[in-house]
């Protein structure tokens, strides 16, 4: 058992981790959202020739010369390896290198298809003649593959838990790790997200017609789709009290989250953002703010006409006249959506943002959709000096909203 009492206990963060488009590790990520250029684009991971749409979010080649990954590193799926980068990344950053056997700590991660791009490189290899493929390719196929080789990578003896609910499973394993913390059950987690490109994702977006031919606008006027992304990010969920025993410096406050389904519809949003709307209303509650104390928001803004109009209808609901006010954003036009990873990648940013004081771009081009007016920051980054409190969004296929509300620590 946690060392302080339970129920009682404030969460922070004191280490990040990332692996995205602009690169392995936080530094890359964050240089690529101050600089507010896109980095969706042609990629490699697989043949899309056959597909209506050709550019992605995906990761360089990596990591970096000086990375050991150990033994069995290049068995692992290509999840598995973007978690545990950052997963090290954001240990080290919080002071909790090593084996962490013998900590009150855990792993909570999200994951939408986990190894499925060596699946599919497996069963693409059972179609040619010859001996057919190395079955080490299978060896991390399931979801919980990411989470798992985190916790074998880092010893972690406590819960291990992988949360799959599509695009919101990064910010449920925020929230889960949050609960976690509060009733006293750890003293800190790995919590975050991690997926690959795979083209049973890339074709099945494409089928839907869900994706744009070029990088993703979203809230723009004449938006036309989401663009798909990859890699991973990771937050160290830690109790205050734990954290200033160590003498750590946390980065922000994790200050409340709140969750709902729509109930509605397997891949549409409810058209009046209900659900997701609850969601916010949670979340804020669980902070204990009002939508005055917002500073800005951080949007899961996938660019699809639909999505992006039931989300800000649901801003509109939870916030009152502060939705069209609040500061708006969306990481997803920088990096490409990372499914089942974005709400963490999504998190990792918008506490770069408080830490910056500013939102970074939403590049795309063109005006803010007049049917949503929202204050988007454009091409350029919006300066909110002093902010204390951020949101932070993931609407998932299902109906799954989760809302993510992080604060400024001084």
């Amino acid at each position: 058992m946690a060392s302080e009492a339970k129920g009682s206990r404030r969460a922070v963060i004191t280490g990040l981790g990332a692996v995205s488009a602009f690169g392995w590790g936080v530094a890359a990520l964050h240089a690529g959202l101050k600089a507010g250029r896109t980095a969706i684009g042609p990629f490699q991971r697989f043949d899309h020739t056959r597909h209506r749409t050709h550019v992605a979010g995906e990761v360089p080649p990596g990591p970096p010369p000086d990375f050991d990954g150990g033994p069995g590193w290049t068995r692992l799926s290509l999840a598995d390896r973007f978690a545990i980068f950052a997963a090290r990344e954001a240990l080290a950053q919080a002071g909790l290198e090593g084996r962490l056997g013998e900590r009150a700590a855990g792993v909570f991660f999200g994951s939408s298809t986990g190894g499925l791009l060596e699946s599919e490189r497996y069963f693409a290899g059972l179609q040619q003649p010859g001996s057919g493929p190395p079955l080490g390719l299978m060896s991390s196929q399931q979801i919980n593959g990411p989470g798992d080789a985190v916790a074998r990578d880092r010893g972690v003896t406590g819960p291990v838990v992988t949360l799959s609910s599509a695009c919101a499973s990064g910010a449920l394993a925020l929230q889960a790790a949050l609960a976690a913390i509060r009733s006293g059950e750890l003293d800190f987690a790995v919590a975050g997200g991690s997926d690959s490109l795979c083209e049973i994702t890339y074709s099945g977006f494409n089928a839907l017609r869900a994706v744009d031919e070029a990088p993703c606008r979203p809230f723009r006027e004449g938006r036309a789709g989401m663009s798909v992304g990859e890699g991973a990010g990771v937050l160290i969920v830690e109790s205050l009290a734990h954290a200033r025993g160590r003498g750590a410096t946390p980065l922000a406050e994790l200050r409340g989250t709140g969750a709902s389904c729509d109930a509605s519809h397997m891949t549409a949003p409810h058209p009046e953002g209900t659900g997701a709307a609850l969601a916010l209303a949670r979340a804020l509650a669980d902070a204990d703010l009002r939508p005055d104390d917002l500073d800005f928001i951080n949007a899961h803004g996938t660019g699809t006409p639909l999505n992006d109009a039931a989300e800000f209808a649901a801003f509109r609901t939870a916030l009152g006249p502060r939705a069209a006010e609040v500061p708006l954003t969306s990481t997803k036009a920088l990096v490409g959506h990372l499914l089942g990873s974005s709400g963490a990648i999504e998190a990792i940013a918008t506490v770069l943002g408080l830490r910056d004081g500013e939102v970074h771009a939403t590049p795309g081009g063109g005006r803010v959709d007049p049917a949503i007016g929202a204050r988007l920051a454009l091409d350029a980054a919006l300066p909110v000096p002093g902010a204390r409190a951020a949101l932070s969004t993931s609407l998932a296929f299902g109906g799954s909203n989760v809302a993510v509300v992080f604060g400024r620590w001084e």
